[in-house]
């Protein structure tokens, strides 16, 4: 099958786009390019897609896990090792939700889903 397009962004609403970019660029480095105070880019290196945030004045967080039993949008980030990543990730910002053997959940600072996995 041909392909159609190319992944250009992952776009993440939330109240301070900068903000939240910054978490971001600490969990997976990269360049921080802002386009206006409602939108800012993120560049990971030696990737062609990138991160975006983008202004909601009405940002309300999601909820992990749903009681509807939907399967939210979330980010797997891989990590060397689960345990050394952990105090990493929690000094940037996140809230530790669960761990299993090969993955742990975390919420970024504001209420985002995301996944490190072994």
């Amino acid at each position: 099958m041909a392909r159609i397009g190319t992944l250009h962004s992952y776009v993440l609403d939330c109240p301070d786009p900068r903000a939240l970019a910054e978490f971001y660029r600490g969990l997976l480095g990269g360049e921080i390019q802002e386009d206006d105070e409602d939108w800012v880019d993120l560049v990971i290196d030696g990737q062609g897609a990138k991160l975006a945030f983008q202004q909601s004045p009405g940002y309300v967080a999601p909820t992990w896990p749903s009681d509807d039993g939907d399967q939210q949008a979330h980010l797997d980030i891989r990590v060397a090792s689960l345990a050394a990543a952990h105090d990493d990730v929690l000094a940037l910002g996140a809230r530790h939700l669960e761990s299993h053997d090969s993955f742990r959940v975390y919420l970024d600072p504001v209420g985002h889903p995301f996944c490190t996995v072994a």
